[in-house]
Order: C-alpha cells, then sequence, then structure tokens
C-alpha cells in the first residue's frame, strides 16, 4: 500500500488576480500621466486665455489679433466696467436672486416630499413615488410646459425661472434613500418621547442627512446659477435677464455689451476698455462663483452621492 508520503504531489494553479487589478507597468504607469495632463492641459488652457483676455488692454490685444494666452500686464478695466451699473451688473443680482431663492425652495420641497414618500404609512406615498418615477419616462413637453407656466401668469417673472424646475426626481430618490436607511427604532424612540413627524425631521433626519444635503444644495445651486434655457423662454423683459441669458447674447449673438454710459475715471484704467475683454470678463463671472462654492461642497460631495445612492 502506497504511503502518503510516496505519492506524487500535485501542484495547485497560483490563483492570479484580474488584469485590472495587477498593477500597472512603468509603461501604463506613463501614458496615464500624459493622459492625466493632456486632460488637465485641454481644460486649464481655455480657461487660462480667458482669464488673461479679460485682464488685457485693447493694445495688447490688438497686437495679438484676438485671445491672449501670455499676460502682458494687468488692466481690470473690463471688470470695473461691468460693474460700475448697466445690465451686466443687474443680471448678477438677478442670477444670484434666482439662484439663492431657488436653491431654498428647491431644498425645502425636495426635502419635505422625500421625508413624507420615505414613510412606508404616508398616506397614498406609493401612488405620489410611481407618479414621481414616472417623470423619469415621460416628460411633458416644451409646449405644455410653456402653456402651463403662461397660463399660471409666470410670464416675464422671476418665479418661471424657479417654479418649473424646483423638484428634480433624481435628486428627491437620493435623499428618500438616505431617509430610508434611517434606523426605525430611533424614529419610534422619538415619537415615544412625544415628538412629531416635524420634529424628526428638523432634529433627526436633517442632522444626519447634512452631507447630502450639502450635495444635492450645490447640484440645485449650479443649475439655478446655469440657468438659460427657461430664460430665453419666458423672460423678455431686458431688466430680468440672468447673467447666462447676457452672456449668450454678447457671446453667440455678437450684441455689444450695454454698460453704464459713465466713463471709468479711476487712475491705471481704461475708460472704453475692448468688447473682446469685457466679453471674457463675463465669462468669468459666470464661472466664479461655482468655483468658490465647490471646496466647501466637495468634502460632502464623495459621503452624500454613495451614502444617498448606493444604501436603500
Amino acid at each position: 500500500m502506497t504511503s502518503q508520503l510516496d505519492r506524487p504531489s500535485v501542484r495547485r494553479p497560483r490563483s492570479r488576480r484580474p488584469a485590472w487589478e495587477e498593477p500597472p507597468s512603468p509603461t501604463g504607469q506613463a501614458a496615464k500621466g500624459a493622459l492625466l495632463v493632456l486632460l488637465v492641459a485641454a481644460v486649464l488652457i481655455p480657461l487660462w486665455a480667458v482669464l488673461v483676455t479679460s485682464l488685457s488692454s485693447r493694445k495688447t490685444i490688438d497686437e495679438v489679433g484676438g485671445m491672449v494666452m501670455v499676460p502682458r500686464g494687468i488692466d481690470p478695466s473690463a471688470y470695473v466696467t461691468i460693474f460700475s451699473g448697466g445690465q451686466i451688473t443687474q443680471a448678477v443680482w438677478i442670477s444670484t436672486l434666482v439662484t439663492v431663492l431657488g436653491t431654498t425652495v428647491s431644498l425645502v420641497l425636495t426635502v419635505l416630499a422625500a421625508y413624507g414618500l420615505s414613510r412606508p404609512g404616508s398616506v397614498g406615498h406609493r401612488s405620489l413615488l410611481f407618479f414621481f418615477l414616472l417623470t423619469f419616462l415621460i416628460f411633458p413637453g416644451l409646449v405644455p410646459s410653456y402653456l402651463v407656466v403662461t397660463g399660471l401668469g409666470l410670464k416675464d417673472s422671476l418665479w418661471s425661472l424657479i417654479l418649473p424646475s424646483a423638484i428634480s426626481v433624481f435628486n428627491l430618490v437620493v435623499i428618500r434613500a438616505f431617509f430610508m436607511n434611517v434606523p426605525g427604532e430611533l424614529l419610534d424612540s422619538a415619537r415615544i418621547d412625544g415628538a412629531g413627524e416635524f420634529q424628526i425631521l428638523w432634529k433627526i433626519m436633517l442632522p444626519l442627512s447634512r452631507a447630502v444635503i450639502a450635495v444635492i444644495g450645490l447640484f440645485y445651486a449650479v443649475g439655478y446659477w446655469n440657468t438659460y434655457f427657461n430664460a430665453v423662454l419666458y423672460i423678455d423683459d431686458n431688466d430680468k435677464f440672468p447673467i447666462q441669458r447676457v452672456l449668450q447674447s454678447y457671446i453667440l449673438a455678437g450684441q455689444s455689451p450695454s454698460v453704464s454710459g459713465t466713463p471709468v475715471n479711476i487712475p491705471g484704467v481704461t475708460a472704453y476698455p475692448p468688447t473682446l475683454a469685457v466679453k471674457m470678463a463675463v465669462v468669468v463671472v459666470t464661472v466664479i462663483p461655482a468655483v468658490i462654492v465647490y471646496p466647501f461642497v466637495q468634502r460632502h460631495f464623495t459621503k452624500g452621492m454613495i451614502t444617498g445612492a448606493v444604501k436603500g
């Protein structure tokens, strides 16, 4: 009888990790680095050209014949001009008002709807949830939306930039998914202590969902700041144009910027800056708010999206 020691040893094949889990080769690392550099350059170079052109003098722009890549001094006359009065200054205030008011209205409505739809015992929550989810598949179209907005008397009103997009179903589903994952025992203990639904929402749900709400608020704020199409449809008064609508008029339609008729009287600042510099300054003004707000929300971004979208 053959002993166990005399048996030939059978080698088991070494398990190899999938190719996508293997460490990249030096060539692969170099290729990834080069690709990232190209992508970053494709984003930063146009932004750099816009910023430098907005700070260039008429002489520099005339010598270059267009967009300026290499700065030759700083001339802030374009920014002084657009903020000294006129349509651009008014448009910045309109966009700021619409963004602040619209984000507040959207967050309040979305949080209230998400909390109600996350409670299994709420009245008609299944039918309402089906109604909301149906909008993912069926969109009423441009003409019915226009007829509803004009029929409600919102034509040429700032509310026409807010109410038609007050609730995003995607954002509602994300917040609802988070609310549904809050332990029911926590809510039951609050009810035993005498807390009502609004107290539970204010004192328990909102503090726990701070990261999710911060991300959703960023989505809403960027959407309202960049609102353009609704302004084209519903706003006819030039004094109520948001900044994106003004930007479309200046950049695409080729209209000359309308600023205050008083020349800028500041030492070292050109009284009448070049039109191209003013246009690029408007572009910078439209981008700056998102660049300023994003770093404060960035730490909540990944956590909020993963928590709200994966759980539940």
